[in-house]
Protein backbone atom coordinates (compact mmCIF):
# COMPACT_ATOMS: atom_id res chain seq x y z
CA UNK A 1 0.00 0.00 0.00
CA UNK A 2 1.05 3.43 -0.69
CA UNK A 3 1.55 6.13 1.64
CA UNK A 4 -1.42 7.88 0.02
CA UNK A 5 -3.77 5.04 0.70
CA UNK A 6 -2.96 4.75 4.37
CA UNK A 7 -1.93 8.31 5.59
CA UNK A 8 -2.42 7.51 9.38
CA UNK A 9 -0.90 4.13 9.15
CA UNK A 10 2.72 6.47 8.71
CA UNK A 11 3.03 7.71 12.00
CA UNK A 12 3.82 5.50 14.87
CA UNK A 13 3.72 5.69 18.46
CA UNK A 14 1.43 7.94 20.46
CA UNK A 15 0.68 9.81 17.05
CA UNK A 16 -1.22 6.94 15.35
CA UNK A 17 -2.78 6.04 18.85
CA UNK A 18 -4.10 9.40 18.76
CA UNK A 19 -5.37 9.66 15.36
CA UNK A 20 -7.06 6.51 15.59
CA UNK A 21 -8.66 7.78 18.84
CA UNK A 22 -9.98 11.17 17.97
CA UNK A 23 -11.36 9.17 14.25
CA UNK A 24 -13.25 6.75 16.82
CA UNK A 25 -14.57 9.31 19.07
CA UNK A 26 -16.30 11.25 16.09
CA UNK A 27 -17.32 8.39 14.78
CA UNK A 28 -19.36 7.58 18.02
CA UNK A 29 -19.94 11.56 18.48
CA UNK A 30 -21.90 11.15 14.93
CA UNK A 31 -23.93 7.92 15.35
CA UNK A 32 -24.94 9.46 18.59
CA UNK A 33 -26.31 12.36 16.52
CA UNK A 34 -27.89 10.42 13.88
CA UNK A 35 -29.29 8.02 16.59
CA UNK A 36 -31.01 10.57 18.78
CA UNK A 37 -32.06 12.36 15.43
CA UNK A 38 -33.70 8.79 13.96
CA UNK A 39 -35.51 8.80 17.66
CA UNK A 40 -36.83 12.37 17.51
CA UNK A 41 -38.16 11.38 13.90
CA UNK A 42 -40.10 8.12 14.79
CA UNK A 43 -41.30 10.41 18.04
CA UNK A 44 -42.36 13.20 15.93
CA UNK A 45 -44.32 11.27 13.42
CA UNK A 46 -45.98 9.52 15.90
CA UNK A 47 -47.26 13.05 17.48
CA UNK A 48 -48.24 13.68 13.88
CA UNK A 49 -50.62 10.85 13.73
CA UNK A 50 -51.68 11.71 16.88
CA UNK A 51 -52.85 15.32 16.24
CA UNK A 52 -54.33 14.18 12.62
CA UNK A 53 -56.41 11.48 14.54
CA UNK A 54 -57.47 14.29 17.02
CA UNK A 55 -58.71 16.48 14.17
CA UNK A 56 -60.29 13.85 11.78
CA UNK A 57 -62.25 12.90 15.06
CA UNK A 58 -63.44 17.10 15.40
CA UNK A 59 -61.26 17.00 18.70
CA UNK A 60 -58.90 19.76 19.36
CA UNK A 61 -55.21 19.34 19.25
CA UNK A 62 -51.98 21.28 19.22
CA UNK A 63 -48.76 21.02 17.54
CA UNK A 64 -46.18 21.95 20.51
CA UNK A 65 -45.01 18.48 21.22
CA UNK A 66 -44.41 18.58 17.22
CA UNK A 67 -42.64 21.46 16.82
CA UNK A 68 -40.47 20.90 20.21
CA UNK A 69 -39.67 17.92 19.05
CA UNK A 70 -38.51 19.55 15.25
CA UNK A 71 -36.49 21.93 17.10
CA UNK A 72 -34.68 19.57 18.70
CA UNK A 73 -33.80 18.05 15.49
CA UNK A 74 -33.28 21.07 13.86
CA UNK A 75 -30.38 21.74 16.35
CA UNK A 76 -28.96 18.36 15.47
CA UNK A 77 -29.37 18.65 11.77
CA UNK A 78 -26.87 21.56 12.02
CA UNK A 79 -23.96 19.52 13.37
CA UNK A 80 -24.19 17.41 10.68
CA UNK A 81 -23.69 18.48 6.90
CA UNK A 82 -26.75 15.96 5.00
CA UNK A 83 -29.02 15.34 8.02
CA UNK A 84 -32.10 17.59 6.51
CA UNK A 85 -33.98 20.40 8.77
CA UNK A 86 -37.58 19.77 9.16
CA UNK A 87 -40.39 22.40 8.60
CA UNK A 88 -42.02 23.49 12.29
CA UNK A 89 -45.86 22.19 11.97
CA UNK A 90 -49.09 24.35 12.43
CA UNK A 91 -52.28 23.39 13.04
CA UNK A 92 -53.37 24.61 9.21
CA UNK A 93 -50.53 22.46 7.98
CA UNK A 94 -52.42 19.38 9.86
CA UNK A 95 -55.68 20.36 8.94
CA UNK A 96 -54.67 20.51 5.22
CA UNK A 97 -52.88 17.15 5.15
CA UNK A 98 -56.00 15.47 6.77
CA UNK A 99 -58.82 16.85 4.06
CA UNK A 100 -56.28 16.11 1.17
CA UNK A 101 -56.38 12.21 2.37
Amino acid sequence: MSAMQTPFLITKGANSVSVHKALTNHAKKLNSILTQYANLDRERELHIEEALSLYERGLPFATDNINSITTQMNKLSKQIENLPPRKLVTKEMVEEYANRK
